[in-house]
């Protein structure tokens, strides 16, 4: 059950929210509206990269029967953050910064079990796309026990960009795969890194993967060969703390 302070709806509402610059994990705007106001809001929404969703009306209908006018915006339930802000941010804080990247990670328990691990890591931020990925809404907060109230999430509507401007920004890229790949504790996560962990039935996009400077295997010795991403996340997140740390370098 969604909670109704997790969304508004109507066509002024809605459009309201967008100008005024709240925080909007997505807009569901019904395939029956074509009327100018809903080009008008499409348009907004985008200048904003705020992600919109044309759904049948009874997908709208199924979160609120109030007189919705086929839009319903659903609220974020954090402040997102861009990676071309908070780059220069941490830099010039004089922080080692250390992303992790969820490449089409859509499951919220998994999600919430990286943003966890992430935030008792001292992880920089945690970077994620638009589309295809995980809502932020108030179940991914519950789920990572309260960890998003204090870790950023950047939400990027070009992912493969993003990575792009962490490695131009002196970042080290590093994938997780099982081809072509060092073992993971070979690599060398002291300086400024990403780590790129992927969906558990896709793994990492081709466009992400030939933009890691390293790509790493986590060895598995028993018949499935599938970790939980959330359990590859904690393993390479404390690699990359183990490190630091033996290097007599403070996490963040």
């Amino acid at each position: 059950m969604i909670d109704k302070n997790q969304y508004i709806y109507g066509i002024h509402a809605v459009t309201e929210a967008i100008e005024a610059g709240k925080d909007i994990d997505r807009i569901l705007l019904s395939k029956t509206l074509n009327s100018d106001t809903a080009q008008d809001i499409i348009n907004c929404a985008k200048s904003l990269k705020v992600p919109v969703q044309r759904v049948p009306v009874q997908k709208i209908d199924r979160i609120t029967r109030r007189n919705h006018q086929g839009v319903l915006a659903m609220m974020a339930a954090v402040t997102y953050y861009r990676v071309e802000n908070l780059v220069p941010q941490l830099f010039d804080e004089g922080e080692n910064p250390f992303f992790v990247v969820l490449d089409g990670v859509t499951d919220v328990r998994n999600f919430g079990a990286v943003a966890r691990t992430c935030e008792c890591a001292g992880v920089s931020a945690i970077v994620i796309p638009d589309r295809e990925s995980v809502s932020v809404n108030a179940d991914a907060v519950k789920t990572s026990a309260g960890a998003l109230n204090y870790l950023p999430v950047c939400r990027e509507h070009n992912l493969v960009s993003a990575v792009k401007l962490l490695r131009d920004s002196g970042f080290k890229i590093v994938g997780t795969s099982d081809k072509n790949a060092i073992p993971y504790t070979q690599g060398d996560y002291t300086g400024p890194v990403a780590i790129i962990l992927g969906a558990e039935d896709k793994g990492i996009s081709q466009e992400i993967m030939k933009l890691c400077d390293t790509q790493v295997l986590i060895p598995e010795f028993g018949h499935i060969n599938s970790l939980n991403v959330s359990v590859a996340g904690g393993i390479m997140i404390y690699e990359v703390v183990r490190q630091r740390l033996n290097d007599n370098q403070a996490v963040k």
